[in-house]
Order: C-alpha cells, then sequence, then structure tokens
C-alpha cells in the first residue's frame, strides 16, 4: 500500500482553522465532502509504488483540491 503524508486539516502556522472555516452548505464544504467520500481515487493510488522504499507523496486528494 502506498504511504502519502498525513492530512492535517487543524491549526496551521496561519490563523485559520480549515474545520471551523469551511462551512456547511458552502461550495467549499461540498467539494471537500465530495473528494472525501464520493470519488474513486483507486486509480490514482495505483500508481504509486511507495509502500517500501521511496518518500512518501501527498495524497492525490490534496492535489486535487488544491488545484
Amino acid at each position: 500500500m502506498a504511504r502519502f503524508k498525513p492530512i492535517h486539516k487543524g491549526l496551521k502556522l496561519l490563523p485559520v482553522d480549515f474545520e471551523r472555516q469551511v462551512i456547511p452548505g458552502s461550495f467549499e464544504y461540498a467539494l471537500c465532502h465530495l473528494v472525501d467520500q464520493e470519488l474513486d481515487l483507486s486509480a490514482f493510488h495505483a500508481r504509486y509504488k511507495n509502500d517500501i522504499e521511496g518518500a512518501s507523496a501527498f495524497d492525490p486528494a490534496v492535489l486535487i483540491m488544491s488545484a
């Protein structure tokens, strides 16, 4: 299984708390829900071959949301 960098949606260096500022019913909330719960990203995950060696990677879900 591929190794991904951990996703931290909590408080960062900036005074932005993702969990508190993405309001249910907003486009951002819907986008996060779709990417996290509804999309099948297994085709992207299959390309990663770093389960034993190599650096950890960013999860494709994070890359989709930041594009």
